[in-house]
């Protein structure tokens, strides 16, 4: 049974930047001069190629009309000019500027704003509202000069902010505000209103002069023309479809709103806020409900007129998720209105594609995947890596962007500075009791400045949840440590999206188990305030769930036919064509693709284009496209082209990224259609960690392991070698570049698709160099996970590991150890992985390239790669290694490579050589009777037959 969540104590209003103050008193008559200082940064550490180079900070010069004042040197511009910013709002003493009105002040001012609003000065002003009373102006009869009061609502903000103190539900009742414009203009005495009626208009006559300037100003240069708009159905049986509105200058563009809403004029429309950018016009424009007018007069207590008018089945339920406003009856999403920019009325389409973009953006994901320009392609990505692989909107604007849309307030950030690691820092203990935490606004936080921090140090971010009453709905904490604090910030919001696009598939979970599903992934739900909150995400969102074409059991059969085609990862291969470049992605590797998606149905194979992209970046391995695309394009080379097909994604998601076809496609019955990619690779980055190796080590780190290897096999006469962890096949490559006295190479890994890679480049090297008389018999590839025994691989005379411990959690680590020792016994067995102690060296030496600042260069975790579970220092590893010989009756040295051992920090690849003690091999010589396990599966093998 879920708590109550009680209203927070914590939360302040957002508290304005140094730049904002003085922006608030100056404008623009502050000045900010960024000058560029050079700060060079020594280089003790032998192996480096490149020696760490000049670093560019910046101060700023902040110049006032009373004062200059010049900063600190930072390591980006923005943190300089936030810094002269607050030197100078010290010095003059500056405080905001606070908005303490009361209800009663409040509505004073309304008052007094709407008999400003009837004047001759407003009428010869640009304010959008005036381009309403032109069109008034030109009427004749009765209705001249009124205008509906809801336009006012519309277009005027002040209005709406004074409301909004009066009665804090004005934000989301479009009615609300109308019924306190129409009690402000009573009192007013500069306007008037019809009791029963929405009409307004001046108490008294405007001046010749001003009608005529007014009209004079006005253009007229708009044509009739047709505009698409959307209506957007009260019954949630009536899909949305599009509508025709005529519009022009000189005919007014409400009373055909009016008409097609079915009401008697447009006095009876209301409208709410802007729809998505603030910046468009796109709004709702719907009936005012028949309980309003009744309302309108139920007291003459402005402060009173509240009182809950019940209109429950009239709510537009789609219409009031998509504006986060109460919308009643039938709804129209038009594009036209008066602008500040214009006095012609601005008018543009709204298609049907765009109003389902508008719903796909209040998913948790959403807005992630329209600001990649992706909705079929792109997934929100499941880990945060480096600022510079992180494509498209940031992990915190998208979690603030997804509190405004659900009608929360932003999330509240909290960060913890750990000063300190109890254990090693290969592990996860902290201190807990040396943790400070530190209150940031969410203005602030975008401007934060990064600290130089030394191995020992980092940052942990909780991150809360609250809603409009200031409840708290979700807490995030967990206890990862990031080196950076905009980096903890930013794993931290991306952690609580994930988690929010989970809920989003089980929309119907009931409330008890709220609790313990937010509680697997370090999440308290108050699962009352919760349930509240989202509910009408929830109904929305469980009703779409009728529109996902639910065609999985035929898909496999739309292709029986064709046999040589493989059915994996939820796709269908079609093909793979073009030469083999011998350049793969591979786990986190920047690979940049173009790519077509259409629909495509199955009886008459008609193609309905859908979406393209001609340059499409993305990091493997962090889930950032759909897995069918990433399972594809890992298992092509640069230049090659690829075609798949797909299960269709649900009918939302369709029509978004359909354009201009949704219309067409809205009306289509999506049975037996499936989507089809057409995928082609354009490049490929290496990841950062073999990026940075290759630039400050010559040979780079990987080629220096594989030399390693290479001596030891040499120097022991070893003609068999397995190696643990084969990945792609990089190492058992380069050995066929080497003399060496091996005849039989065996590969070992736990990923098929890796496997795969690897059997290609093998296959063409070896039969290649078959010709060439290899010392090479034979060579095979396995799938399976080395911390299993295969009696296959019993006894070789070496065995590698490289840089592959470090991406298992540490008991599977230290069980791969004791399997290798103790069950495949090999002679030799070579182990490396990063030393954690050498990582500020790297992390220094790639922020001194200009081109790559310290921001761009640094992980989002103190490891080297995203993908590490672990890093040891030379302590941790020699520890564990020790103690591994001695328990399997092996002897161990220890080495590297990168830098020198003999100088701090050590090398920067560390490696230890087991040895096997002959007693050990006597014992082991012959396998138990009846121990004939193979668990592996054979992939690939190779012989060179002789001739």
């Amino acid at each position: 049974m879920g708590t109550e969540a009680t209203p927070a104590a914590g939360i302040n209003k957002p508290v304005l930047t140094p730049k904002a103050l003085i922006h608030q008193k100056y404008g623009s008559r502050a000045c900010y001069r960024i000058e560029e200082v050079q700060h060079a940064v020594g280089n003790v550490c032998p192996g480096l190629v490149i020696q760490q180079q000049v670093r560019s900070l910046y101060r700023c010069c902040l110049d006032l009309p009373d004062l200059s004042v010049t900063s600190d040197t930072f390591t980006r511009k923005k943190d300089a000019e936030q810094s002269a910013a607050q030197i100078a709002v010290e010095k003059l003493g500056i405080q905001a500027k606070a908005n303490s009105s009361t209800p009663e002040e409040a509505w004073n001012e309304l008052v007094a704003r709407i008999s400003g609003l009837f004047t001759d000065e407003f009428l010869s002003s640009s304010h959008p509202l005036v381009g309403h009373f032109r069109v008034a102006l030109r009427k004749e009869g009765d209705l001249f000069g009124m205008i509906p009061m809801s336009v006012i609502a519309a277009c005027d903000v002040k209005v709406n902010s004074l409301c909004r103190i009066i009665d804090p539900k004005a934000e989301s009742d479009a009615h609300l505000v109308l019924l306190l414009i129409s009690k402000a203009a009573k009192v007013s005495g500069s306007a008037c209103i019809i009791d029963d009626k929405f009409w307004i208009w001046k108490g008294g006559p405007y001046s010749s002069e001003a009608i005529e300037s007014s009209l004079h100003h006005s253009s007229d240069c708009l044509e009739s023309v047709n505009i698409e708009a959307i209506r957007i159905p009260c019954a949630l049986e009536e899909e949305v479809g599009t509508l025709s509105l005529l519009v022009s200058d000189t005919k007014y563009y409400m009373d055909e709103i009016a008409k097609k809403l079915n009401v008697n004029n447009s006095s009876e429309v209301l409208i709410s806020k802007t729809v998505g950018k603030a910046s468009s016009e796109i709004k709702l424009y719907f009936p005012t409900p028949d309980g309003l007018l009744s309302a309108s007069d139920s007291s003459n207590d402005p402060l009173g007129i509240v009182g809950d008018v019940k209109m429950g089945p009239l709510l537009n339920k789609r219409a009031s998720y998509l504006s986060g406003q109460n919308i009643y009856g039938d709804a129209i999403l038009a594009n036209v209105g008066y602008t500040w920019r214009s006095t012609e009325l601005f008018c543009e389409d709204v298609s049907l594609s765009a109003y389902y973009r508008m719903l796909v953006s209040k998913l948790p994901d959403g807005s992630y995947k329209l600001s990649r320009d992706a909705i079929l392609a792109a997934e929100l990505p499941a880990v945060y890596t480096t600022r510079s692989n992180w494509k498209g909107s940031f992990p915190r604007d998208l979690l603030c962007l997804f509190c405004r849309q659900q009608r929360l307030l932003e999330p509240i950030f909290s960060v913890r500075n750990v000063n300190s690691l109890e254990s090693s820092p290969g592990f996860k203990e902290i201190n807990t009791s040396e943790l400070t935490e530190v209150q940031y606004a969410n203005e602030v936080l975008g401007g934060v400045l990064d600290r130089d921090l030394d191995t020992s140090s980092g940052f942990q971010c909780e991150v809360k949840i609250f809603s409009k009453r200031q409840e708290v709905l979700i807490e995030y904490s967990s206890g990862d440590t990031y080196r950076k604090e905009s980096d903890a910030i930013q794993s931290s919001a991306l952690k609580v999206l994930t988690w929010f696009k989970k809920y989003f598939k089980q929309l119907d979970m009931p409330m008890e188990e709220l609790s313990s599903f937010g509680s697997t992934d370090n999440i308290k739900v108050h699962p009352i305030i919760f349930s509240q909150e989202l509910a009408a995400s929830s109904f929305v969102y469980d009703f779409k769930q009728m529109y996902v074409t639910r065609n999985c059991s035929s898909f496999g059969s739309l292709f029986k036919n064709q046999s040589n085609l493989i059915l994996q990862n939820g796709m269908i291969l079609l093909n793979v064509e073009g030469p083999d470049s011998g350049v793969y992605p591979s786990s986190g590797s920047l690979t940049c693709i173009s790519y077509a998606a259409s629909l495509v149905r199955e009886e008459d194979t008609a193609k309905f284009f859908l979406e393209s992209n001609d340059e499409f970046e993305f990091e493997i391995g962090t889930g950032a496209v759909i897995n069918q695309i990433e399972a594809c394009v890992t298992q092509m080379s640069v230049n090659q082209v690829a075609q798949f097909v797909v299960e269709l994604p649900s009918r939302d998601m369709i029509l978004a990224a359909s354009g201009e076809s949704a219309n067409g496609l809205s009306q289509l019955s999506l049975r037996n259609c499936f989507l089809e990619f057409s995928v082609k690779v354009l490049c490929v980055t290496e990841p950062l960690e073999d990026r940075m190796e290759k630039a400050l080590f010559n040979p780079p780190l990987s080629k220096q392991r594989v030399e390693f290897a290479v001596r030891h096999i040499n120097e022991s006469h070893a003609a068999t070698l397995v190696d643990f962890g084969c990945g792609s096949g990089s190492l058992l490559d380069s050995l066929l570049e080497h003399t060496t006295s091996l005849e039989k190479i065996i590969g070992v890994d736990i990923s098929h698709k890796s496997l795969t890679r690897a059997a290609k480049i093998l296959h063409q090297k070896l039969t290649k160099n078959s010709v060439m008389q290899t010392c090479i018999r034979s060579t095979a590839l396995y799938d399976g996970s080395i911390t299993e025994f295969d009696s296959r691989l019993f006894g070789f005379d070496i065995g590698t590991c490289l840089e592959v411990i470090e991406h298992m959690e540490e008991d599977q680590a230290c069980l791969f150890g004791d399997v290798a020792l103790n069950l495949f016994c090999p002679r030799i067995l070579i182990i490396s992985t990063p030393n954690y102690e050498y990582n500020p060296i790297l992390q220094r030496s790639a922020s001194g390239t200009k081109e790559d600042d310290l921001e761009e260069k640094s992980g989002s975790c103190k490891f080297r790669n995203h993908d590490h579970k672990f890093e040891w220092t030379r302590e941790q590893f020699e520890q564990w290694a020790t103690n591994l010989a001695v328990r399997h009756d092996y002897s161990v040295q220890f080495s590297g490579v990168g830098g020198s051992g003999d100088v701090e920090p050590g090398f920067a690849s560390q490696i230890a050589v087991f040895r096997r003690n002959p007693s050990h091999w006597l014992e082991k010589i012959c396998l138990p009777d009846g121990d004939s396990s193979h668990p592996y599966e054979l992939v690939w093998e190779w012989t060179n037959k002789p001739l």
